[in-house]
């Protein structure tokens, strides 16, 4: 989606830095702050991806990674652009893993994460988050046939997680709160988590709801495997990037209010969520009321705006 997303203004600017608490900050050629004076600089804005989080960052047939994340992220890369003064900015993809992904920002090897992390309280402390971009909460895969419904079915079984999740802190948490006396094993992507589940080497898989959808669309195995259980987290999802860059945060609110505002959220959503995906499957998965109601918000407030 690297086109132009037109609608802009000092004033929409100003509300901006002012939503986010913005002060002048300098740190670069022409006072940008540092990231943005980086990508001046090497005329190039790195995307971190991840391999195997469908529909949000994935590699297509040809190994090229997409994904819905990677949209939004590729709109800001567009946003960039317009503040840094070069509308030409190359994208540079970066494979991170759910475990490397916070220190890749940190260690400044990627300038936006562009998968599925979820904007908690915790990793707010040393990064920063894009408004909401999704909803989704840790729930569990398990084999057609199995018994398993809900978490206490789990007693005594083996649960695969993704590790450095909020999944494996929530397994952790319910083992904990229900006596589980779970075995959690860990795996470095969520490719690998599903493996280990068809490969008999757990009894669940647990991780966002819609990231296990994901993966049986993708493996087509709606025959084999299931999604069941509550809602063991809560995780509003965002793309990430370098805290303590008010110039920056502004420039991502930016892009998201443009989308907002040419009501581009909805259908961007609907592209990934609903209709066939790059790779053949589809999800279906309507958006959810609380995520419509963020979308809308945004809209409202670039209108009230601009």
């Amino acid at each position: 989606m690297r086109r132009s997303l037109a609608i802009s203004g000092s004033l929409l600017l100003a509300a901006c830095l002012l939503a986010t608490g913005a002060s002048a900050q300098t740190g670069g050629s022409e006072g940008l702050s540092p990231t943005l004076s980086a990508i001046k600089k090497a005329h190039t804005v790195r995307l971190g991806y991840r391999e195997s989080s469908p529909p949000f960052s994935f590699l297509d047939q040809s190994g090229r990674p997409i994904g819905y994340s990677l949209e939004l992220c590729e709109a800001i890369v567009e946003e960039i652009g317009v503040e840094v003064d070069d509308p030409n900015l190359k994208i540079d993809y970066v494979k991170v893993t759910s475990d490397d992904r916070i220190d890749a920002v940190l260690q400044n090897k990627i300038d936006l994460e562009c998968g599925s992390t979820t904007a908690n309280a915790e990793r707010g402390k040393r990064v920063a988050f894009s408004p909401l971009m999704f909803v989704a909460g840790t729930k569990l895969m398990v084999p057609k046939a199995s018994s398993v419904s809900a978490v206490t079915d789990l007693k005594g079984k083996t649960v695969v997680v993704t590790k450095g999740t909020t999944n494996e802190q929530a397994m952790h948490a319910a083992d904990k709160k229900f006596s589980l006396g779970l075995n959690i094993v860990t795996s470095p992507d969520h490719e690998q988590s599903y493996q280990m589940l068809a490969d008999g080497k757990a009894d669940a898989f647990a991780t966002d709801d819609i990231l296990l959808f994901g993966l049986i669309a993708r493996h087509k195995a709606q025959d084999k495997f299931r999604v069941t259980g509550d809602y063991l987290s809560y995780d509003p999802y965002g793309i990430m990037f370098k805290k303590g860059e008010p110039q920056l945060s502004a420039v991502v609110e930016r892009a998201f209010r443009k989308l907002g505002s040419n009501r581009d959220l909805v259908p961007l959503y609907n592209k990934w969520f609903i209709a066939r995906l790059p790779t053949g499957e589809r999800l279906n998965v309507p958006i959810s009321l609380q995520l419509e109601e963020a979308f809308k918000a945004m809209d409202d407030s670039a209108s009230a705006n601009n």
